[in-house]
């Protein structure tokens, strides 16, 4: 579905409190489910899950929304039935505090009289984004996970398996929890935890368990490997793991890739791509992007539009490298303000450029890059559906995105009301409708809020 298509016949886009922006470009989109909420200008990234505590430069502590195990406070994560707590001010879904100066839907600061034209961030360079939790090696939580490691053990000792007891324990902790609970078991036990749930499961159960069990570092490298391996190549895999992580992150998975394959992200990917898609997987994985802290300019926008145009529509042929390289190095902010300013001028939507005029793989990364960038709580909610759409499941890659999703609890509600919209029923529903047993029951529990 168009970013440009808001929705099934009859839904009309909230009014927006947010004044005209500078160049005409749209404020960010409301977040569904959420009357009166929108979703502020460009903060961090939706895969940032939890603020990164215990990233680089920061001593590691439980995740907000989190509680030690077996302890949660009212309204903290772990307990259904409670609603979810507000995310603080500027994360995705809170309400507008007013955007800094040069962020989107905020003058630059000197505009005009601000940065160079030209120029992406002029002035100071953006902040960096840290590592999302779960992405740095080691990284542990506060929490004593003793109680949660005797819980596992319980369930797999002796004859037979507590399937309700595995999936009560490890389908609701997070990313840093999942790293303690594995330690305590080998500290209480003498087990490995991995090896254990691998003899006493199988089928589907044991794949999402094991997903869980990797942590969001290890599962994308391990994603990403199996997407190369063997004959053919599983894009979908690929596009998900590469194609919208920050810049640490990506840097954190090559680095770990190499730690784990002996062989560097790069050259396994390049390997197994045709020439014009590993030039644009090279850029990416370059990790290069602009942050999204960087400041959104109208004229740098305007720019880059007009390249667009000369590089697809503007001309006979298309020349895919400037296309590759706007959309590889710019931040989603930047990229969801491409995307309604070529349609505003063009009378056409970026989407449908990229749909004529590229084919293959790389058709549907750049796609990618434009949905994630648009409307990232429908993009999640269109990935999960197209799992589970047509004849038999693709149960690999529901696995990969419950999963995924399921580490960042404010991602999860968005998808989950981003489904409920666009899609007239609710996720959990649909999941019971495509799986069975423990692993229905599994995927299920990760989507519990």
């Amino acid at each position: 579905m168009s970013y440009y298509n808001q929705g099934p016949p009859g839904y009309q886009q909230p009014h927006s409190p947010y004044p005209p922006q500078q160049g005409g470009y749209p404020p960010p989109q409301q977040p569904y489910g959420q009357q009166g909420h929108f979703q502020p200008p460009p903060g961090p990234p939706m895969n940032q899950g939890y603020p990164p505590q215990g990233g680089y430069g920061a001593p590691p502590g439980p995740p907000p929304g989190r509680a030690p195990y077996g302890q949660p406070p009212p309204g903290q994560y772990g307990q259904s039935h409670a609603p979810p707590p507000g995310p603080p001010p500027g994360q995705y879904g809170a309400p507008p505090q007013g955007p800094p100066p040069g962020q989107y839907g905020a003058p630059p600061p000197g505009q005009y009289g601000g940065p160079p034209p030209g120029q992406y961030g002029g002035g100071p360079p953006a902040a960096p984004t840290p590592p999302s939790p779960g992405y740095v090696p080691g990284q542990m939580p506060h929490t004593d996970m003793r109680q949660a490691a005797d819980e596992l053990r319980r369930a797999m000792k002796g004859f037979g398996t507590d399937e309700k007891a595995l999936i009560r324990v490890l389908g609701s902790l997070g990313p840093l929890e999942i790293n303690g609970v594995k330690a305590a078991f080998h500290s209480q036990h003498r087990r490995d935890l991995v090896k254990d749930v691998h003899g006493e499961t199988s089928g589907h159960f044991r794949e999402g368990l094991e997903a869980i069990l990797r942590g969001p570092l290890e599962q994308d490298c391990y994603a990403v490997h199996e997407s190369i391996k063997g004959l053919g190549t599983k894009e979908s895999a690929m596009n998900d793991v590469l194609l919208s992580r920050t810049n640490a992150d990506l840097n954190a998975i090559k680095v770990h890739y190499q730690h784990m394959y002996r062989k560097s992200l790069e050259s396994d990917v390049k390997g197994d791509l045709s020439m014009k898609t590993e030039r644009l997987f090279d850029m990416v994985m370059a990790a290069r992007r602009n942050e999204e802290s960087a400041p959104i300019i109208p004229q740098q926008i305007d720019a880059d539009i007009n390249e667009l145009y000369h590089a697809t529509e503007g001309k006979k042929g298309t020349d895919e490298l400037t296309v590759c390289s706007i959309l590889s190095s710019r931040s989603n902010g930047q990229i969801r303000a491409i995307a309604h300013g070529y349609h505003q001028k063009y009378h056409r939507s970026l989407e449908e450029v990229i749909k004529s005029e590229f084919s293959g793989h790389m058709r549907d990364a750049l796609l990618y890059m434009v949905y994630n960038a648009s409307d990232p709580a429908k993009h999640d909610a269109d990935l999960l559906e197209d799992a589970m759409q047509g004849l038999g499941t693709n149960d690999q890659a529901l696995i990969r995105r419950v999963v995924f999703i399921h580490w960042s609890r404010d991602r999860l509600h968005q998808a989950k009301s981003a489904y409920r919209h666009f899609y007239k029923r609710e996720l959990a529903d649909r999941i019971k409708g495509e799986t069975s047993g423990d692993y229905e029951k599994l995927m299920l529990a990760c989507i519990l809020e």
